[in-house]
Parts: C-alpha cells; sequence; structure tokens
C-alpha cells in the first residue's frame, strides 16, 4: 500500500495520541475525584466498559479518518478490455461492387467506424490498406477520432493480397518487417502479442502476393488473432476495369481459414446493415492489468461506522452522544 500524501500519516499519529492521551488524563483526574469522594468501589467492570467503549470507538474512528485523508492506493489486478486493435481494409477494385450497397468498402467504412466508436480509450486502433500490397495508413492510438479520419479517406483500386495484409500487420504489432521464410528456413521470431487483433474487411478474392495461410499461421504463432468480416454476397456482383467488366463474389472459404487459424472467428455479412450488425459480434480480449486503486472511502466509511457506532452506543448507555 502507497500514500499520496504521506506526510499525513505523521498527522495522523501525533492526533491520535494526543487524542489517547488527553482521555487517559481526564479518566485518571475523574478517578481520582470519585477516589476522593468515596465513590471508587461502585465502579465495576461492566460499568467501565459501558463508560469507555463508547469513547474508545470514536477515538480509533480518528486515526482511521486521517489515514484515510492521505489518500492510500493499492495495486489491484482490474480486468479490462485492453489492447491494440488493426483494422485492416481491403481497397481492390472487387470492393467496389454494389452487391453490398452503397458498395462493399463503402458498408466496411460504415461498420468499422461504428465499431472504433464503440471501443473504450483503453483498446488502440490502427488502419492498414491493402490491394496488391498493404500500408499502415494510421498508426494505433488511443486517439479513435484519428482511426475514424482514416477510415473515412479510403478508396478503391488494384488487386487484393491477404497474405500482405497480414505480414504488414503483424509488422506494425511486433515493430519490425515481418516476411515469409525461404524454403527450409525457421520461422521468424516475433515475441507472444495476445493483446493485439487484426480485423480484416474483405471480399477474400485472393489475387496474388504471399501464401495466407502461412501468413496466418506466423499470426498465430505470435498470439495474434485474425478476425475476418466477409463483405459481399455469394451471387456477386460485377465491376468494371480498365473498360472490361469483371465478375467477383464473396470467397468466404478463405476468409474462415484465415480466422480458424489463428483462432479468430469469420464474420459473414450480406448487407450494409448485416455488416454493421456483424462487427457488433467480433470480440476483443479481456485482459488484467494491475491499476492502482484509491481507497480513501474505504477508509473514509470505516471511520463513519465507528463514529456512528459509538455515538449510537453512548445515547443508549448514557442517556446522551458521548
Amino acid at each position: 500500500m502507497s500514500f499520496l500524501h504521506p506526510l499525513l500519516l505523521i498527522v495522523a499519529l501525533v492526533v491520535t495520541a494526543a487524542a489517547v492521551h488527553g482521555y487517559l488524563w481526564l479518566q485518571r483526574r475523574r478517578s481520582s475525584a470519585l477516589a476522593a469522594a468515596g465513590f471508587a468501589s461502585l465502579v465495576s467492570r461492566g460499568s467501565a466498559v459501558r463508560r469507555h467503549l463508547p469513547y474508545g470507538l470514536i477515538l480509533l474512528a480518528l486515526p482511521v479518518l486521517l489515514v484515510g485523508l492521505a489518500r492510500p492506493q493499492a495495486e489491484l489486478t482490474v480486468p479490462r478490455v485492453s489492447g491494440t486493435v488493426l483494422l485492416a481494409f481491403d481497397v481492390s477494385n472487387s470492393m467496389r461492387a454494389t452487391d453490398v450497397s452503397p458498395s462493399r468498402l463503402a458498408a466496411a467504412q460504415q461498420a468499422a467506424t461504428e465499431f472504433v466508436e464503440d471501443q473504450p480509450d483503453t483498446v488502440d486502433v490502427g488502419v492498414l490498406v491493402f490491394g496488391e500490397q498493404a500500408l499502415l495508413t494510421q498508426a494505433p492510438t488511443d486517439d479513435h477520432g484519428a482511426a475514424v479520419s482514416a477510415i473515412g479517406r479510403l478508396s478503391a483500386s488494384g488487386g487484393t493480397s491477404l497474405g500482405q495484409a497480414i505480414l504488414v500487420g503483424l509488422g506494425t504489432i511486433t515493430g519490425k518487417p515481418v516476411a515469409l521464410p525461404e524454403d527450409g528456413a525457421p520461422a521468424p521470431e516475433l515475441g507472444y502479442w495476445p493483446s493485439a487483433t487484426i480485423v480484416v474487411f474483405s471480399d477474400g478474392q485472393e489475387t496474388g502476393g504471399p501464401d495466407v495461410e502461412a501468413a496466418a499461421e506466423l499470426a498465430a504463432a505470435a498470439g495474434v488473432r485474425v478476425q475476418t468480416v466477409g463483405v459481399g454476397t455469394a451471387r456477386g456482383a460485377t465491376v468494371e476495369v480498365d473498360g472490361y467488366q469483371l465478375g467477383t463474389q464473396l470467397d468466404e472459404r478463405t476468409l474462415t481459414t484465415i480466422s480458424q487459424v489463428t483462432g479468430g472467428a469469420y464474420h459473414p455479412a450480406g448487407d450494409a446493415a448485416a455488416v454493421s450488425d456483424t462487427t457488433k459480434s467480433i470480440d476483443l480480449r479481456l485482459t488484467a492489468k494491475k491499476e492502482p486503486v484509491e481507497l480513501t472511502a474505504p477508509f473514509a466509511g470505516a471511520a463513519l461506522l465507528l463514529l456512528m457506532l459509538g455515538a449510537l452506543l453512548g445515547t443508549r448507555w448514557h442517556g446522551r452522544i458521548v
């Protein structure tokens, strides 16, 4: 236990000692007066308890209250939602499809914005975009307004590399570049980051880049869960790219595999409202952290209880508050 104002403990000791000394002095004077008057033999042990106990309770309340004023603190293990959430957005051409209204990307932006606004300030949120390459556009921060602004600036173009998104996400979390090991080489040592989560918003249509399952296995080894949100429909839609009409549909198998490998979950969403509802089911990790908790209130409550008990006994036994 520590105290914000430890000097008040000295004050508490001095004041309490003075109060006890004063009470004992008064009792000695009273006893001397009774003895001089020939009434000392009339004071029994039972009456002595009744006489001293109310005063004793009130005197005990004094140091308890003064210790509370010193603002004691103790470190307690407090469960809370905390850590890092990295939102990874597929910004490939297929995300311009309108089988989710107003478009796949716009629906993902809306849902992600609501998700960020719902998070406590103990959760740092970052934003990553990926097409054929991946780029961190907002480092993880407790400034959720900055994350929302980064989400609002997204636009779609190019292909899709889910594997690259996971690798860049791992690099952001671990603070160092992450790449898949070459054939026969050992996996890179990334440490263990159980309080970090990557949430991928994508239609799952992979067009190239690093092997996505191998990247997911690296994330799993580092303790990083990948939650995937499928944005699109099984019936699909067409988008125009360089004058060509290209068909695109939701690839749930790939997104499910990524999440399962890392211990996360796949969240299907077929329209804008469903995407928004889906993000509400994304589980963040509950961690335990030691935090200083001020104990002034319990000390003040104990002092008040002692004062009330002393006053009650004094009134009951002596007909007045002692």
